[in-house]
């Protein structure tokens, strides 16, 4: 079977249940976004070599990924059940490895960051901003077809791009190199001044 089918020379695409939309439109678009990010999830894999402790979660946020864009490429108009697996523990699975790193990190998380300090820790910063432009995507997508989101893909996908962040923390603060702060988040500075007085 060949891999090129020419039916998307003209712009659109199947989707789930065999529906064809433009390769713009906000479905398109969502799942496109979602595809980039993991696939940087891949390469931030390769780099971290086979042994490394967080292969075994990222795994398993690669998969979940594939899982959440074939039920979001599935129109609620269509009849056509979607089988694959539906990972409703994303958020909490997320929030605890979050919670897990923060507790072993020696400053807690006060400030926005420049995004670097090293490798790793840059293509984590990479992999947020792209989910970060796949939950924005996710909501047009809301908008034209609400019932196709489930509540569980709209928490899951916003609470990645707060555990890349973390991740991205926790990898510098393990080998010592220095975080270059911008501000303080706005919710801390509204803490502060209202300490101040």
């Amino acid at each position: 079977m060949k891999i090129y089918t020419r039916k998307g020379d003209k712009g659109q695409t199947g989707v789930f249940g065999g529906k064809r939309e433009f390769k713009d439109s906000p479905r398109i678009e969502c799942l496109g976004a979602l595809d980039e990010a993991n696939s940087t999830i891949g390469l931030l894999s390769a780099k971290l070599g086979d042994d490394h402790d967080w292969q075994p979660s990222l795994h398993k946020i690669q998969k979940d990924l594939m899982d959440m864009m074939s039920h979001l490429a599935r129109p609620s108009i269509s009849t056509k059940e979607n089988k694959n697996a539906r990972p409703a523990d994303g958020a909490e699975f997320c929030e605890a490895w979050i919670d897990e790193m923060e507790n072993n990190m020696s400053s807690p998380s006060d400030y926005f960051l420049l995004p670097g300090g090293n490798e790793i820790s840059a293509l984590c910063h990479v992999v947020r901003t792209q989910i970060r432009r796949g939950e924005r995507r996710l909501v047009s997508l809301i908008h034209e077809d609400p019932e196709c989101v489930e509540d569980y893909v709209s928490g899951y996908i916003n609470r990645l791009s707060d555990l890349f962040f973390t991740m991205a923390r926790s990898e510098m603060d393990k080998h010592g190199v220095a975080e270059e702060k911008w501000n303080l988040f706005l919710y801390k500075r509204k803490k502060s001044t209202t300490e101040v007085k």
